[in-house]
């Protein structure tokens, strides 16, 4: 009986074990599968840049629209207005009200929405294939006919700033948006996305309806239509419900290029806290900056690979001084950042900024390990397809990539960017991206316990 009972188990392992071993392979080859999308593009006679991907093997259709409306073209005096805009496309409009539209999409399960950003504005709809032509219409509406009541205009005033006024006491918060001030100064990358209590209180509804009418026009603008649908059926839907989005005449001024000087600078905000919150970095490099790919490698060794990265191991795991740090860069349309970021006992603030800058040092001044390497390449080309494993990634990825010009083959060229990358190539790319001399450093400590060494300040 016993040996029986083992012969069961070792069975049942053993199933189990190919059974896992068969889900991996179907993973794996998904995951291949999804490097290969035949994405079919077009420019429309209106201006609009068309993006379709066919896939049959789920009756839902993902679309979403980005257009060049960011906080990239508000005023400085009305920062916010870009997100307000935006915020406001579902909260009524010429046909219906804001109840309307949610009812309408709830009733079907579908769903509509839109949301400000620092480069660009987006617009998204899921719904099943069964009531496309419902979606069509109400995500035409709101993007052809929003209405700007003045109601809900102010009702989305109110709950911005209630936002910015409870993240007052977030340290994180707060550490972040002067971080912000500080490394882009007067460019619109230095500006809160939400702007200010004062900024929002300043636009009108005049602003809003300007704002909208002059770039959310079909020539700015960009969709992508991902699902169980073909090109015929996609270009059928728009002629019946965007043949009204006429062209029109969007500013053609493009914001400055990040180029602040190189300097450092310190500050320091003081808070009644255990932990203090410390940001140092500088400006970094704009998407369409060739060395982006080397600067990802090199980033992950650096701080960007989690328990693996060179910043975790020494900071966190040898010397214990933090629960959790990171390196980023956030690379944008005419620039971008890098930073680090981590939260210390006030106490061993000092020790974890010279850990911090003797780990950039150290990148900068000899080869990373062929291991460091072949790790940091594994992750970044394995993990890619995750980008792009749904419908509603594929379609906000390609507006991404349409956006920042990155060309109709970057999905298959990726990993080729990824793996040409060498030792020699992030020596080079961190000399000249990482500065160890001139940087921004926020502190959010109590200062008093925290006592910035004067070399710090």
């Amino acid at each position: 009986m016993k040996s029986e009972k083992r012969g069961i188990r070792r069975i049942t392992v053993f199933s189990i074990l190919i059974a896992v071993f068969l889900l991996f392979t179907i993973h794996c080859s998904l995951f291949t599968a999804a490097y290969a999308l035949d994405v079919k593009r077009q420019v429309l006679k209106n201006g609009l840049t068309l993006l379709v991907v066919e896939r049959h093997n789920v009756p839902v259709v993902r679309v979403s629209v980005g257009i060049n409306a960011g906080n990239l073209h508000e005023p400085v005096d009305k920062a916010g207005l870009a997100g307000l805009v935006a915020g406001l496309l579902t909260e009524g409009t010429a046909k219906r009200t804001s109840r309307q539209i949610s009812e309408e999409m709830d009733f079907v399960g579908g769903s509509v929405g839109a949301s400000g950003g620092g480069d660009y504005a987006s617009a998204n709809l899921s719904v099943l294939k069964k009531d496309l032509d419902l979606g069509f219409e109400l995500l035409s509406d709101i993007l052809l006919n929003p209405s700007f009541p003045e109601k809900e205009i102010m009702k989305k005033k109110e709950r911005i700033k209630g936002g910015l006024k409870s993240q007052e006491d977030d340290p994180g918060y707060i550490s972040s948006r002067e971080f912000k001030k500080a490394v882009f100064g007067d460019h619109p990358y230095g500006r809160l996305l939400t702007g200010t209590a004062e900024t929002i209180d300043s636009i009108t509804r005049e602003d809003i309806v300007d704002f909208h009418s002059r770039y959310y026009v079909p020539e700015n603008s960009v969709m992508t239509v991902v699902g169980d649908i073909t090109n015929e059926e996609v270009e059928q839907l728009i002629q019946k419900h965007l043949s009204g989005w006429q062209t029109g005449k969007p500013s053609t001024a493009s914001p400055q290029v990040v180029n602040m000087a190189k300097e450092r600078k310190t500050i320091t905000i003081d808070k009644d806290l255990t932990q203090a919150n410390i940001v140092l970095g500088h400006t970094g490099v704009s998407r369409d900056n060739p060395d982006y790919y080397a600067v990802s490698v090199m980033n992950y060794v650096l701080g960007g690979g989690g328990f693996s990265s060179r910043l975790m191991q020494n900071i966190r795991d040898d010397k214990g001084l933090v629960y959790d740090i990171s390196s980023y860069f956030a690379a944008d349309k005419f620039g971008g950042s890098f930073q680090v970021a981590l939260q210390t006992k006030n106490e061993s603030a000092n020790t974890a900024i010279e850990e911090v800058l003797k780990e950039i040092n150290r990148i900068r001044s000899s080869p990373v390990t062929e291991d460091e390497l072949a790790d940091a390449k594994s992750f970044l080309t394995g993990s890619f397809p995750m980008k792009i494993e749904t419908g509603a990634r594929i379609a906000g990825f390609l507006v991404a990539v349409e956006y920042y010009g990155l060309g109709n083959d970057y999905i298959d060229k990726y990993p080729s960017y990824i793996n040409s990358v060498t030792r020699e190539d992030i020596l080079r790319v961190a000399n000249k991206y990482l500065d160890p001399q001139n940087y921004v450093l926020i502190v959010v400590a109590d200062q008093k316990k925290a006592a910035l060494k004067s070399e710090y300040k």
